[in-house]
């Protein structure tokens, strides 16, 4: 999952809360080298002090935006601008946008358009239009460490945690017809990588799965095969939709 491309960190300060900001850029490091980290938002207001501590821990610069007139987000305005200008600079292949805010949209899909990586990173309540012009997005909620004790953390998980629904089944099924070879089989890496494309926001975390490979095995309609890696000691994972059996008719 790691490539080694250099990525600009965006982050909406009026949009995102302070807490997992740790958790955030660890998670960034997996798509990119987080060479630019800023973080945008009206210093001046008492909400934002929280954050003065994290954009030390974390290396993030703030930048100043004041509120020009009541109603406007002159954040956004800010964060789009300087992403135009980081775009043009050439120093980076890939950018991550964290907000929950759908505002974000046009200018995720005008750096996709321009050959760059995007990432979201936003809370559950992000509309759809921006998770879908992202190349894939991920929730802040599924990031959060939980430090509680075990029954606590239990508690917590099953409050972040979705279920598997007819609807991913069906996603993982389509995905894995379209790549199938005669026998059914399909690579599990082209799959996940299709359901990525298909559904930026499908992440096996989301259900309580640290991998897909685990996810797909919860799941009794599918079947697993590992097979040998002539190019590497590690196992090649394929799968493929498990034949229905059909009711032996009765006998009269």
């Amino acid at each position: 999952m790691t490539q080694n491309i250099n990525m600009a960190v965006l982050i909406d300060g009026d949009n995102i809360p302070s807490a997992n900001v740790k958790e955030m850029m660890e998670e960034i490091t997996k798509y990119g080298n987080p060479t630019i980290k800023r973080i945008y938002g009206d210093w001046t207001r008492p909400g934002l002090t929280k954050w003065k501590n994290l954009l030390l821990e974390n290396a993030i610069t703030p930048v100043q935006q004041y509120g020009y007139t009541t109603g406007k987000n002159a954040t956004d305005s800010a964060m789009i601008i300087d992403a135009m200008d980081i775009l043009y600079s050439g120093k980076v292949e890939g950018f991550c946008l964290v907000s929950s805010d759908s505002d974000f949209t046009r200018l995720a899909t005008r750096l996709r358009e321009a050959g760059m990586l995007v990432i979201g990173i936003g809370e559950k309540k992000t509309p759809s239009p921006f998770i879908v012009a992202c190349d894939k997005f991920i929730y802040i909620e599924i990031l959060r460490k939980q430090t509680e004790d075990k029954a606590e953390s239990k508690e917590t998980n099953n409050a972040i945690v979705d279920k598997i629904t007819n609807k991913e089944i069906s996603l993982i099924s389509s995905s894995i017809n379209d790549l199938s070879d005669e026998d059914g089989w399909a690579f599990l890496g082209d799959v996940g990588s299709l359901i990525q494309k298909k559904r930026p926001n499908f992440d096996s975390r989301n259900y309580g799965f640290e991998k897909l490979t685990p996810l797909i095995k919860s799941i009794k309609k599918f079947e697993i095969e590992q097979r040998e890696n002539p190019k590497g000691r590690s196992k090649l994972i394929y799968v493929k939709i498990k034949e229905q059996k059909t009711a032996k008719s009765k006998k009269i």
